[in-house]
Parts: C-alpha cells; structure tokens; sequence
C-alpha cells in the first residue's frame, strides 16, 4: 500500500508563506499532477513528503501513519529532480545500485539493475559515466534509479523539463508504463507543463499562490473550473474572458452583444466574468449563423497550425482566440460573428474569480 494525505500542511520561510494550509489525500497506486506556475509552492510541497524540509504545520501522513518526523532516509520515498543528480564517478550501473546497497542482496539487486536497463534502453550504456552520456540518456538513468528501489511513493520534480518535445514525448510515455507495472506505487509528478500534467496523470492538482486551487480529473478542470484562475492556466490558447453584467436572465457584454445564462448562476453580484475555452466559440459570417446574431467581430490573424486554425480576433467584447478547422480561410479585417453555447460558458464572479455557474 502506498495511500499519502496532507492535513493542513503548510511551509513558511521568516515571512513567505510558501504552502499555506493544503489538503488532499490519494489512494495507493494514483498518479497526481502537482501542476502550477513557478514560485507557487509545487517543489515546497514535494520536498516536505520526501522529508528533505521540514514542515511548519499540518501533517503528512503515509498508509495512515503520521511520518512529520520521520527521517527522509526512512520514509522509503523516491525522487528523480530537473538536474540528473548522478554521481559523475559512478558508471551508470554504479549508480543504479546505490540505492539498493545494503538493503538487498547480490542476486536480487542485479536482477532489479538488468530489469530497469532494460526497461529505459539502458543496458548498453551500463559501464559508462555520466559524462559520456546525452541528457536524454541521463533522465533515463535518474529516473530508473528512483524507481529501482521500488517506493511507495515516487516524487518526480520537473523531471523532462531539460529535454527537447520529442524525446519528452518518449520519456513521458514510459514514466506512465513503468508507474502502471508498479500498482503499489503512487507517484506525484510536479509540473509547470500543462501538457505532461493532462498526458499523464489520473488527477491534476493546480496550485497557485501557495494554495491548491482544484483537484479533479482533466475533464472537470477543464470544462467546470473552480475559477478563473483554473480556467486561464489550463489549454493552449487558453479560455477567453469576457466582462459582462447580470440582467434577468440575460448576460450584457461590453460592446452591446448580450449572451443567454449559462445554467444556474445563483449570485447576488452584478457584475460577473464569462469564461469560453477558444474550442466552444463557433465562427459565422457577418450576418451572422443560422440567422442568429452573434459578438461582431474582425480578424486579427488565422495561424494555419496543420490540423487546425488559431484565430485572433477584436471583437466587440475584447480580443479573443478561437479555434476553427484547418479549412477556414478567414483573412486579416474580415468581419465575422462569434457564438457562444450558453451550455459551455462559464460565469465567475468579477471580484473573487470564483465560478458561478
């Protein structure tokens, strides 16, 4: 078993408060996503479950059991970090069997080193030195040496972050294979990467401003984010927002458009932000789509991207970016109108960013 739960757990350093009170529990075997920008308390997180910092409040607890002060050395916690940290006078089988010495014997320990060759490609590269070895290689190496030792829970920090899109891509899919052949293992992955987060993970946390702000699968996240900061951070081009005003069952853009209400809005505000991913807005002519009347709009810039179109647009709500079919052949200053489905907009407040609907 390998279940972890944070109570409370906060980090502060004199006056920064670096984790500020973070709850969250998973069952043995998930992989979790700790996904958000730089500074927002990711690695802080990561480094008090490993027990390399120490925590200034909350609890940690693995299978049940409060480990706050339990060396790191005892937690039976692997990490694989952004630089390699291999030993540059080690050969790469030297290094594998470091974290097994003394732990296993002879037998068992060269049967796990020839498994985890083999696994990441490395059996041809097991008498060289770090130094002789590409950075994709090294990852591999860094990485089958956290997961020689077989833990019960696995923190990866940014561990691709060095490497180019396509080896990344690689890499990625077998961290997932190997996480998978290990079903009593539990891996949290931290990232500021969207894409590795949505590629890999069974949940994704995001986290901003020492805070998580949302816990869910990538469906959740991606259609019911908990605010707008969830919806900006997450997609690529990421959600449009649009200032509007509550007036009966009417939403009042700036500009004069007006949209339907999304669902339920239960809000005692007035003024509220309209949140559209770029892949919920539909593009009509000028005279609009199917004779209804959309948000008036002119082309910016088409991006043709292969198998499909990012579109610039200003419209009269501010500027937006759609995204359209690969076929569409709209050109700089064309007018057109975009529509919105009430079904898939999402209301925050003005103040709070906090979702609405």
């Amino acid at each position: 078993m390998s279940s972890l739960e944070l109570r409370n757990l906060s980090k502060r350093y004199g006056d920064v408060t670096a984790v500020d009170g973070v709850n969250f529990s998973c069952a043995s075997g998930e992989f979790i996503a700790l996904l958000g920008p730089s500074g927002c308390g990711k690695s802080s997180t990561m480094r008090m479950i490993a027990g390399l910092e120490a925590i200034s409040g909350g609890e940690i607890l693995l299978d049940g059991e409060v480990v706050n002060d339990l060396p790191a050395r005892e937690r039976n916690v692997a990490l694989a970090f952004e630089s390699y940290a291999l030993y540059s006078p080690l050969t790469v089988r030297q290094n594998l069997i470091l974290p097994l010495k003394g732990r296993l014997d002879a037998a068992e320990i060269a049967r796990r080193v020839d498994e985890m060759a083999d696994r990441f490609e490395l059996s041809d590269l097991l008498e060289r030195k770090p130094a002789g070895l590409s950075g994709g290689q090294s990852q591999r190496v860094s990485l089958a040496r956290a997961l020689i030792r077989e833990p019960r829970v696995l923190l990866l920090d940014e561990p691709l972050s060095h490497l180019d899109h396509r080896l990344r891509t690689v890499i990625r899919a077998r961290i997932r294979n190997v996480h998978d052949r290990l079903p009593d293992t539990t891996t949290v992955y931290v990232t500021h990467d969207q894409e590795e987060a949505i590629a890999l993970a069974d949940r994704i946390i995001v986290m901003n401003d020492a805070t998580f702000q949302q816990i869910g699968g990538v469906s959740e996240l991606w259609n019911q984010p908990a605010n707008s900061f969830v919806g900006g951070f997450l997609g690529d081009p990421p959600m449009n927002f649009m200032d509007a005003t509550i007036d009966g069952e009417i939403l009042r853009l700036e500009g004069g458009a007006s949209l339907p209400m999304p669902h339920v809005v239960q809000s005692s505000e007035r003024n509220v932000s309209i949140g559209v991913r770029p892949d919920w807005i539909r593009i009509g002519g000028p005279e609009g789509l199917n004779g209804a009347a959309g948000i008036g709009a002119r082309i910016v810039v088409n991006e043709f991207q292969g198998d499909r179109c990012v579109v610039t647009v200003e419209s009269a709500a501010g500027p937006m970016k759609i995204l359209a079919d690969e076929d569409f052949r709209g050109g700089r200053d064309d007018p057109i109108t975009l529509h919105c489905d009430p079904a898939r907009t999402v209301v925050f407040d003005a103040r709070s960013g906090l979702a609405l609907s």
